[in-house]
């Protein structure tokens, strides 16, 4: 019935956005999708922009909050990192790549672990949906989440932020730039601090009771150098931190239980007797150089990065059995190196962009495995690892006017890509050390990411297009492997054919986008159960497809006014999927919501009182069951937040409540025959006040 409700409230806004009332005048809004500078209305493809008075406006401070923005787009997990999904695409779990890749002014964070860069200096954000690697690389055959930083001006100015709530989360952020010396130095600083002691209790003797407690740090500093109006360069350094601490979930201990049944109050009190966190370490550089000449424009971005993992998991996620004391350890060290050179201009209103990419990826795993009781004795499998990436691309775009109202864009990306790992898995069974498995391989792919589109200016308000594009996730090796060779331990590239058609039309007061899309998919990443429950490992199902739509909008009722909603439908389903005991054709791919929508209504106000009240909805959503082999599905839910503020001067104080009914969803499950069934929940209602100093 809530569904229904907001359906219908979905359809009354948008009904609104068609019959709207001219009395203000949108501003126009510039994206740089294609790398260069453009209005949002002359890219042909489906783009959702965050600027910054929203962000603050709804509290939006994690990647988490970005995506609930998103039509078709959901994040999941609290423990194994962030995992995001996007029309039926999902994390590539052995590449520990999402299908969406986020770039901070250039500096590109795919790794499931490394998936939450700092908005605490944002000027817009950009999610640019449907595959972008012809532009933006390998791993971005969902979308791309481009956020983009704000320039400093010569006059210092910054801001000062501070929130307390339940569960005892505090959070804090500042940020100032300026000038060091007018029109030629600039500076910046910013960083945000938080904490919380979670809702779940650990009542297992002499651990913390807070089971599900976390803290981070993100920090980032930089110099803007401008000698000349043409030539500029930016050094960016940026260090973060951050302790997550169990997971928002349980394990059922009864993989039986029907999907359903389980709820979060059952996960409200947690009993396990292994300390069980992750905590990681993220330092990167950046150096941006540019030259404007008169015709064209050179940019050259160099990135640096170093992560780091430290991962402890109870061994069963339970405590009261034979495995009490055991465990589970993931620790990975990554060094990445980065080199883009990218030249755009325009001639004679042609617009183009080319360039060259190299990345050079090593990771080192290990520590990496697990502890468990077998036959009366202790097993112990620990897996140490090389497992290093090189890329080399060439790529580049043009878009073309065709007669008056038409353009054309052509672009194309050819990119080689090589991997290799070199493992050895330890084993030891009652203390007695069994024969080592070493496993060496390597493997190269070359491809070729075309992608053609068709924009048509129908009005000064009004645009249409469509495009057709190659996506691309590159093929990996499992690096938690035991025996077999390359069939039994490597995985084949994803690759998808896009179809896409839209409309983007902006009133006097309003605007409202929609498209659709079909994505045809070949050897789709799929994570799955073997070896007796034990081992998971990524492979490919043979063909998929996806197709939806997408319809989002904002409508001002009055000046201070304001509507806003996005929905997305999708149907997302596997054509060839067979592991060789269990086919799984016509079920829907998993974690991929039958439905997302979002609608919110706003008063908004440079000084006095503002507030808003948001709702965001999920669908019915399938989960791989390992240990049954089968998909089941978990029940969607409509959650609502509010927000009510004051603004005096330069002073913004004000108060909220998230998950205002306390409604509760599955946003992960999996489960295998070894007797684990672990299921992640939503975040219960909390409340909290806050204040924010502009200078």
């Amino acid at each position: 019935m809530n569904t229904k409700r907001l359906l219908f409230g979905l359809s009354v806004v948008c009904a609104n956005f068609l019959f709207a009332n001219d009395t203000v005048k949108l501003d126009d809004v510039s994206v740089s999708a294609n790398k260069i500078e453009e209005n949002i209305k002359d890219v042909p493809q489906s783009i959702t922009v965050i600027d910054e008075e929203i962000l603050a406006e709804k509290g939006i401070k994690t990647i988490n909050d970005v995506v609930k923005e998103v039509p078709n787009m959901i994040t999941s997990g609290s423990n194994n990192g962030v995992q995001t999904s996007f029309r039926g695409l999902n994390l590539s779990m052995f590449t520990n790549s999402n299908p969406v890749v986020i770039y901070v002014d250039g500096v590109p964070y795919y790794d499931r672990y490394d998936f939450d860069p700092s908005l605490a200096n944002v000027e817009q954000v950009e999610i640019l949906r449907g595959p972008q690697g012809t532009l933006y690389g390998k791993d971005a055959i969902g979308a791309v989440i481009n956020i983009i930083t704000k320039n400093p001006t010569n006059e210092w100015s910054g801001s000062i932020g501070a929130e307390y709530g339940s569960n005892n989360y505090m959070q804090s952020s500042f940020n100032t730039s300026g000038a060091l010396i007018e029109n030629k130095l600039y500076a910046g600083i910013n960083g945000s601090f938080m904490s919380d002691d979670g809702w779940i209790t650990n009542n297992y003797s002499g651990m913390d009771n807070d089971a599900d407690k976390d803290k981070e740090r993100k920090t980032s500093a930089f110099l803007l150098f401008q000698p000349t109006d043409k030539f500029s360069t930016k050094l960016i350094v940026t260090d973060n931190y951050s302790k997550t601490n169990w997971m928002d979930g349980l394990n059922t201990a009864d993989i039986t239980t029907p999907i359903n049944s389980i709820k979060r109050k059952d996960v409200k009190n947690a009993s396990f007797d292994v300390p069980t966190y992750e905590e990681s370490r993220v330092k990167s550089q950046s150096l941006n150089l540019s030259y404007d000449f008169d015709d064209m424009k050179l940019e050259s971005t160099t990135t640096h990065k170093k992560f780091d993992i430290d991962g402890d998991y109870d061994g069963d996620y339970v405590s009261g059995n034979l495995n009490d004391g055991l465990r589970m350890f993931n620790y990975t060290d990554m060094e990445t190196y980065t080199q883009e050179l990218k030249l755009s201009g325009k001639n004679q209103n042609i617009k183009w962009v080319a360039g060259l990419y190299v990345d050079d990826e090593e990771r080192d795993i290990g520590p990496y495995g697990m502890e468990t009781m077998s036959m009366g004795a202790v097993y112990v499998s620990d897996v140490y690892a090389d497992a290093n990436s090189k890329t080399q691309a060439i790529f580049g775009q043009t878009m073309i006017p065709l007669a008056d109202k038409f353009e054309l864009t052509l672009g194309g990306r050819y990119q080689k890509i090589k991997k290799d790992v070199d493992l050895t898995m330890y084993q030891t069974f009652g203390g007695v050390a069994l024969p080592d498995f070493v496993y060496k391989d390597e493997k190269s792919w070359n491809t070729f990411l075309p992608k053609v589109a068709l924009a048509y200016q129908n009005s000064d308000s009004l645009t249409t297009f469509a495009s057709v594009s190659k996506g691309y996730m590159p093929g990996g090796f499992n690096y938690f492997a035991s025996s077999g060779g390359t069939t039994e331990n490597s995985f084949d590239p994803q690759k998808s054919t896009n179809y896409e058609v839209g409309m983007k039309y902006t009133g006097e007061d309003y605007l409202i986008n929609a498209s659709m899309f079909r994505m045809d998919i070949e050897d789709i990443h799929i994570y799955r159960v073997a070896g007796g429950g034990t081992i998971w490992l990524t492979d490919n199902a043979k063909k998929a497809h996806t197709q939806g739509i997408e319809i989002d909008g904002k409508y001002f009722l009055t000046d201070n006014i304001e509507l806003s909603g996005a929905i997305g439908f999708i149907d997302a389903k596997y054509d060839d999927y067979d592991t060789g005991t269990t086919k799984y054709d016509g079920e829907r791919i998993e974690n991929t919501p039958k439905y997302t929508a979002n609608i919110g209504i706003a008063y908004v106000a440079d000084s006095g009182i503002y507030g808003r009240l948001d709702a965001f909805a999920r669908g019915k959503t399938n989960y791989f069951d390992g240990a049954n082999n089968t998909m089941v599905s978990a029940d969607g839910a409509i959650i609502s937040n509010l927000k009510i503020g004051y603004k005096v001067n330069t002073w913004d104080i004000y108060g909220y409540i998230k998950n205002i009914t306390d409604e509760e969803y599955i946003d992960s499950f999996r489960s295998s025959s070894s007797g684990m069934q672990i299921v992640g929940f939503n975040e219960p209602r909390t409340f909290g006040i806050g204040a924010r100093y502009k200078f």
